[in-house]
């Protein structure tokens, strides 16, 4: 599998390991305004008032994945996020959130970013 369908994968296992906790799956790959230093953002679920961003990741282990969001992507992942918070006027929780999916095991780190 090429990098991008072992992404796509990775994203479709973490939005299933989300379901499994009650998470309801809003939007995948979102990304606001084209060529405006902003992200994609992978995964945004909603849990009753609790809306999170998820950035996931497909690596070996946790240690490469949490070391592949760096410091300047975490700023256009905040940016994107708070694009879709006053679009959508979210006035409950927000928090940001990592999953690894290494091949035998998924870890999701809560408040990541």
């Amino acid at each position: 599998m090429t990098s991008y369908t072992t992404g796509i994968w990775a994203e479709f296992v973490a939005c299933m390991y989300l379901r499994l906790h009650g998470f309801r799956i809003l939007r995948r790959r979102y990304v606001t305004g084209r060529y405006t230093g902003r992200a994609e953002i992978d995964i945004i679920a909603r849990r009753g008032n609790l809306l999170i961003f998820v950035e996931v990741k497909r690596r070996h282990d946790v240690i490469t994945g949490l070391d592949a969001v760096t410091a300047a992507q975490s700023v256009r992942l905040r940016r994107a996020a708070e694009t879709y918070i006053a679009r959508e006027q979210w006035r409950g929780d927000a928090r940001f959130d990592i999953i690894v999916v290494a091949p035998h095991k998924i870890s999701w780190i809560r408040g990541a970013i």
